[in-house]
């Protein structure tokens, strides 16, 4: 396995953080103020390829893999949380499931838009009693008139307002729990099918998470992904490749408490010399430097793995692990170096810890991994 990044992904990396710079850091302040984000940014990033990263190019898609969307993703992350959130789940979830277990019509009709954002697209799984334990979904789907009809609640769906297409779990035959689950895409203005922006978010605010209302949404057959009830396994195979993606937003997020703390550190004077000469500045600088270095490997590996198609359904589970936590621990501190100053939205780490939170939460909580990570581990006994 290459650990070091490819020219062709440095380039990358170089161009997202000029469009950053440009674009995205003048502004994010604002944009978490308000809790909403332009869509003309996400057009913008659509131009650059940024929305269908591992969508294939006769698709419209930029035909990568997942360890050029991490990259993309981190990138984002150092700039804006809620910015890398959005294209994390627009091009790892969403699309990502249409692109890995849609139909030729399926992908013809929905992939070219998701590339290039014409379309936005929202993945729906999670509900106000099921989150971790998917088998207490209540949300339904019945057969009737050669088609399907959908009732229920999501809760916490990114894009939930601003999706063009979702893509939505729903109980097919409610007996066999779990492996009764079924998947299906449902237009934007379809009658029955409602989104209201949840609003009051601790970070993360400028990316957009709804509830979704559902009554009596009728779709044709021809919305089923995949086959009947096998979107359980669906799930769990889009879950990995979206946690190796928020393990990159959570290095993204290390590397902007480091870089802001470096930066305050030797402009901040105190006793008469800057305190980036301090010993304890210095030892919390250090480690968050081992945790961006650790947070990154594990994500780099992970996604090599997938993208040379070999297991990596633990390696995944550890990168996003460990990525999240340090995230919080790295953003703590530089709140701590920053002091006061840290405390305000005055300054990035404020916001960079509320976003790294989310990342111990979001595509599988920090105690579900610990849970796939042990079961890896007496796999075979």
């Amino acid at each position: 396995m290459d650990f070091e990044i490819p020219e062709d992904y440095r380039t990358l990396r170089n161009s997202v953080r000029q469009f950053c710079e440009k674009n995205v850091k003048p502004f994010a302040r604002e944009w978490d103020v308000n809790e909403s984000c332009p869509k003309a940014v996400l057009e913008e990033l659509g131009h650059l390829g940024l929305m269908g990263v591992c969508i294939a190019e006769e698709y419209s898609g930029s035909g990568l893999g997942i360890s050029a969307l991490v990259v993309a993703v981190e990138e984002i992350a150092r700039w804006d949380g809620s910015l890398a959130l959005t294209v994390a789940a627009h091009n790892g979830l969403c699309s990502n499931h249409i692109r890995l277990f849609g139909n030729a019509e399926q992908k013809k009709k929905y992939l070219p838009k998701l590339a290039v954002a014409d379309f936005l697209g929202a993945w729906a799984l999670t509900e106000a009693g099921s989150g971790s334990d998917s088998a207490a979904m209540k949300t339904t789907a019945q057969r009737k008139d050669g088609g399907w009809v959908l009732n229920g609640n999501k809760m916490f769906i990114t894009q939930g307002t601003q999706a063009d297409v979702f893509v939505i779990l729903a109980i097919t035959e409610p007996q066999k729990k779990q492996k009764g689950i079924s998947a299906f895409l449902v237009d934007k203005g379809t009658e029955g099918l409602w989104a209201k922006q949840l609003r009051g978010k601790m970070g993360m605010r400028s990316s957009d998470t709804a509830e979704l209302i559902l009554e009596d949404v009728r779709i044709g057959e021809e919305a089923l992904i995949g086959e009947l009830n096998e979107g359980f396994i669906q799930t769990m195979k889009v879950l990995d490749r979206g946690r190796i993606v928020i393990g990159a937003l959570a290095t993204g997020l290390i590397r902007c408490a480091m870089e802001e703390s470096i930066a305050y550190s030797g402009q901040r004077i105190a006793f008469g010399k800057p305190i980036s000469e301090c010993q304890a500045t210095r030892f919390k600088l250090a480690d968050m430097k081992v945790r961006l270095e650790a947070g990154w490997g594990l994500v780099w590996r992970a996604a090599q793995l997938a993208d040379h198609g070999k297991p990596f359904s633990q390696e995944a589970a550890i990168a996003k692990l460990y990525a999240s936590e340090a995230a919080t621990q790295a953003c703590l501190d530089a709140i701590q170096i920053l002091g006061g100053n840290g405390y305000t939205n005055a300054f990035v780490v404020e916001r960079a810890l509320r976003d790294a939170k989310l990342c111990e939460i979001g595509e599988g909580t920090s105690e579900i991994l610990r849970i796939v990570i042990s079961r890896h581990l007496f796999k075979g006994q």
